[in-house]
């Protein structure tokens, strides 16, 4: 995936035409090797980084989806727990009702916890990816 904006990569740098020196000889062509990698490296880390934001957005997504799931499931808890109240015909009824809401209300949040924890967890693991690999690249080339 390459991010590009008229002909230039992510930081502002035209892709097509690196400053060229007039070197001689064999400085010259270690110079242009050495900006030939430069642009390869460029290139490799601009998509790098569009995947990890690309992989961010999704992840913030599933992460918002969940937050809004959990909500409902705790909206309606609540209500369901409303109606129980409604209904009941002495105190003890409320009590009693109020001390099993109170336990599933815990036992809820607990469980949502261990949920958003396991998918922050997840999406910080998504968006590492993509630069480990790059720099697994980087440091251990393919001979």
């Amino acid at each position: 995936m390459k991010v590009t904006v008229n002909g230039t990569n992510i930081f502002g740098m035209p892709l097509s035409s690196f400053p060229k020196i007039a070197l001689p000889g064999v400085i010259g062509d270690l110079a242009e090797q050495g900006l030939a990698r430069a642009r390869a490296a460029s290139e490799q880390m601009t998509e790098t980084l569009g995947e990890t934001y690309s992989r961010n957005a999704r992840g913030a997504a599933d992460y918002g989806l969940k937050v809004f799931e959990i909500s409902y499931a705790n909206a309606a808890s609540a209500l369901d727990f409303v109606i129980h109240l409604a209904g009941s015909r002495s105190a003890s009824d409320v009590l009693t009702l109020s001390t099993e809401q109170t336990r599933k209300a815990l036992d809820m949040a607990s469980d949502q916890n261990k949920e958003l924890w396991a998918l922050g967890q997840k999406l910080a693991t998504d968006m590492s990816e993509p630069v480990r690999k790059h720099f697994e690249k980087v440091l251990h080339p393919a001979g």
